[in-house]
């Protein structure tokens, strides 16, 4: 694994008495213990391997713990420990009795530190795939740090994003099953008769002209663009008569019988509206 930052060769042990030992490392002379608690946390891979990512190294291999400060603490990194400062400090999560970052700013922090491809990405693989957190906490994580810029980074998020909304299409069809909804046709584009063409949705019901969306948008340069061009797209569809639920990935994995019951609501109140504008449907 390649590291920006040299490291001293020779291992040394991190328990948790070692992860203290970093955190005092960064703590203010004479400052009460509630102070010290909002004044450092452990970042990076070593959060990471707290938070029992598989793909991170292990505490015993390796050789320097980060430590997330307020920017204005005056300190230096030291063979052990590298000091990591932040604008604005996260909430910390009390793991084994260590304040640790959370896992979103905890892989912005350790991805800022390595230019190895394969292991950023299976980081931020891991952390969609193993419920850590959203694709979209990680990529604005990631944005705040200055990091998307880097080639290595990109193709990462791509796979990241990818992998996220694999996950979200699964548990929109395990929704349907589970929930008793009527069947859609999955993943359609939608056209008016010898007209333009109007936009993809992940599902549509023609009988009550009801479309479903999965935002999977996450935080880019380009995120003003994107949204715009949504709107644009929900409010035509929307003007032809037909209408169209919004389901984020976040949404689905908290709440899945809310989203259904909206779902449902949505396919019951087809027979109050106005028939909708004749459409024509294509696989996507």
């Amino acid at each position: 694994m390649n590291q920006n930052t040299p490291i001293t060769p020779r291992p040394l042990p991190l328990t948790a008495d070692r992860l203290r030992a970093a955190l005092l490392h960064a703590h203010r002379p004479g400052a009460a213990p509630a102070a010290r608690e909002t004044e450092a946390m452990i970042t990076g891979l070593a959060a990471l391997a707290v938070h029992g990512f598989s793909s991170a190294p292990p505490l015993l291999a390796l050789d320097r713990i980060d430590v997330l400060v307020p920017r204005t603490r005056r300190l230096r990194s030291t063979h052990t420990v590298r000091v990591v400062r932040a604008h604005d400090m996260p909430e910390p999560l009390e793991l084994g009795g260590v304040p640790v970052a959370p896992v979103a700013r905890a892989l912005a922090d350790a991805v800022s530190a390595l230019t190895d491809a394969p292991t950023v990405r299976g980081l931020l693989t891991e952390a969609v795939r193993g419920g850590h957190c959203e694709p979209g906490t990680v990529v604005r994580e990631l944005n705040r740090a200055r990091l998307l810029n880097r080639p290595h980074v990109v193709d990462a998020v791509d796979s990241l994003l990818a992998e996220g909304r694999g996950i979200a299409e699964e548990r929109l069809y395990e929704m349907v099953r589970e929930f008793g909804l009527p069947d859609p046709m999955w993943n359609v584009d939608l056209r008016l008769p010898g007209g333009p063409h109007l936009g993809g949705v992940d599902a549509y019901w023609p009988d009550q002209a009801v479309a479903l969306e999965l935002d999977t948008r996450a935080p880019r340069q380009d995120d003003d663009a994107l949204w715009s061009e949504y709107t644009r797209k929900r409010e035509h569809l929307e003007r032809l008569g037909i209408t169209v639920v919004h389901i984020t990935p976040r949404k689905l994995r908290e709440a899945m019988d809310q989203q259904a019951t909206v779902v449902r609501t949505a396919l019951m109140a087809a027979s109050d509206r106005q028939p909708a504008a004749y459409v024509v449907v294509l696989p996507r």
